[in-house]
């Protein structure tokens, strides 16, 4: 495949099925789905729609059951899982509900940690972690654990974790699910700031609010996109 000006994913004909004994259980049912660089998108539907499932595949956390996945042209569903790892880790950043900061490592050991898959300087990778951390406002924190911060803190750590190594796009699974209205308004305003820095980002949300702050909705039903 061709990769059209000014895209930067793009899913064709994708299945996500489960064997469920004798029945089998379409999660994904031939999605079609081309992402634009620079986009501003949220992927929405209930419980059970299979968004999650979506952004598992566009973040090549998942593989399909059929279909193709391209990312920047790269024709993903052909390269072996190293291949796949290697390309995730450079091009897609991760910010998850739950946060899934290691609660055993410090702010500034967390950070640092994803940094040094590519970098095998320790202290340029802490550095790196430092900065980055100071840049969303955590940069007092650095010796702080997981549960010494607030939810909000927590998810502005996972924020600094996802941009360490400086990936072009950005995925996020229901980022405010444990925040309070006001911390939530204040790391959808950190995700208007990446966009405006050029990012590519795509949030998954099962509430309209958060959808409406976005440029693009992709609603999810059945595992069918349903509207876009």
């Amino acid at each position: 495949m061709t990769k059209k000006d000014g895209e930067v994913m793009r899913l064709d004909g994708v299945y996500k099925i489960y064997d469920m004994g004798e029945e089998k259980v379409y999660a994904l049912n031939n999605v079609d789905l081309v992402i634009h660089r620079g986009e501003f998108a949220s992927i929405l539907g209930p419980s059970g729609s299979g968004k999650s499932t979506l952004l598992h595949i566009l973040g090549l956390l998942d593989e399909t059951s059929k279909g193709e996945i391209y990312l920047d042209g790269i024709e993903v569903h052909k390269l072996n899982e190293d291949e796949r790892a290697h390309l995730r880790g450079r091009k897609i950043g991760f910010i998850f509900q739950m946060f899934n900061l290691i609660p055993s490592l410090t702010v500034l050991e967390n950070v640092t940690l994803p940094a040094l898959i590519y970098e095998s300087d320790h202290a340029k990778a802490e550095q790196k972690a430092v900065e980055t951390l100071k840049q969303i406002g955590m940069g007092e924190r650095l010796y702080h654990y997981p549960n010494q911060l607030s939810g909000g803190q927590r998810q502005r750590v996972a924020i600094a974790r996802a941009l360490i190594n400086d990936p072009e796009i950005i995925l996020a699974d229901e980022p405010t699910g444990n925040l309070d209205t006001k911390t939530g308004h204040e790391v959808l305003s950190m995700f208007h700031d990446l966009h405006k820095a050029g990012k590519t980002i795509i949030i998954v949300t099962h509430d309209t609010g958060v959808a409406k702050i976005t440029h693009r909705t992709i609603r999810v039903v059945d595992g069918k996109i349903a509207k876009d």
